[in-house]
């Protein structure tokens, strides 16, 4: 099991129009530090565990604030923390994990739609305090669905840009690319169609992107193949039509899980041997899979279970 912290949510506030954020505080002291581009999992007293980005301060160990829309093609949890969570509930949480880190560079731009501004408000604050040039233009459908615009507006004035895109049109990607300087790193967080323009439009070593949902890819056909649980010596077969993940479950050996579809990395297993087929969107190193998704070209993986 991974590490877990005991949190109570301090507070709830309206962040924008179907948006609220959650302060939590830690319980036993100090919670785990984070970098800029971390996220916890929300272990949801509906058995649901979903992942939210860290957007509070890095330097304030005492609480976590993370923000959540509403989504009416939600699939529990998002309704759950919208309807029924409430001030004062006891919450477990998981150690922070970072797999959107802010790199150094002599500049930056941000890019946010919507939600995704909450990665991208700890690291314009950390790129402000490194006296760092950067920029954020933040787009959303109207100023009144945008979370934190005017906390935004407030406390970094003309290196924001806000775009309500029903009045305004969406952002021109190329002009920012235009008027970039060469060694500036883009980060953008937002709904897929603002992704896949940044990557039209970016040179891909400098952008770097947090997606909510999984790019559809193409693979090969599914393969059946043996897990060896290296601890305990056992094998567990993983048919064709089934994931590494529910194979291990059935198994008897249950794996925390969030996403299950390859974004969120709470699944993570080392990998001891094998050849690891890699069908996540974190980018995993050969060492790790995430077996939600992803499987094996070798007939037998060996993981550290």
């Amino acid at each position: 099991m991974h590490p877990t912290q005991q949190t109570t949510i301090e507070r709830i506030e309206r962040a924008a129009e179907d948006v609220v954020a959650l302060t939590l505080r830690g319980t036993a002291g100090p919670l785990a530090p984070w970098e800029p581009g971390a996220h916890i999992d929300l272990n949801l007293p509906n058995w649901l565990i979903r992942q939210y980005s860290l957007c509070g301060d890095p330097a304030d160990r005492d609480v976590y604030r993370v923000a959540v829309r509403f989504d009416p093609l939600s699939r529990g949890g998002s309704e759950y923390i919208h309807r029924f969570l409430r001030q004062g509930r006891t919450l477990t949480v998981s150690q922070p994990r970072n797999n959107f880190p802010l790199a150094p560079a002599p500049e930056y731009l941000f890019l946010a739609g919507g939600i995704g501004i909450t990665p991208l408000l700890p690291m314009l604050r950390a790129a402000t305090a490194a006296d760092r040039p950067a920029s954020l233009v933040y787009a959303g459908a109207t100023a009144e669905t945008m979370p934190f615009a005017g906390e935004l507006r407030s406390e970094y004035g003309d290196r924001v840009r806000i775009v309500a895109t029903k009045q305004q049109g969406r952002p021109d990607l190329a002009a920012l690319a235009a008027a970039l300087g060469p060694d500036a790193l883009v980060y953008c967080c937002g709904p897929a169609s603002m992704l896949a323009e940044a990557e039209a439009t970016f040179p891909a070593d400098r952008l770097h992107a947090e997606r909510f949902q999984p790019v559809a890819k193409e693979y090969g056909p599914a393969t059946p193949f043996e897990a060896v649980c290296a601890r305990s010596g056992r094998t567990v077969p993983v048919p064709a039509d089934e994931t590494l993940l529910d194979a291990l479950d059935h198994a008897g050996y249950p794996v925390p899980s969030g996403c299950r579809e390859g974004v969120c990395g709470s699944c993570e297993l080392t990998v001891l041997d094998g050849d690891p087929d890699h069908r996540d969107d974190i980018g995993a190193p050969t060492d790790r899979i995430f077996p939600c998704v992803s499987r094996s070209h070798s007939d037998r993986l060996t993981l550290n279970l």
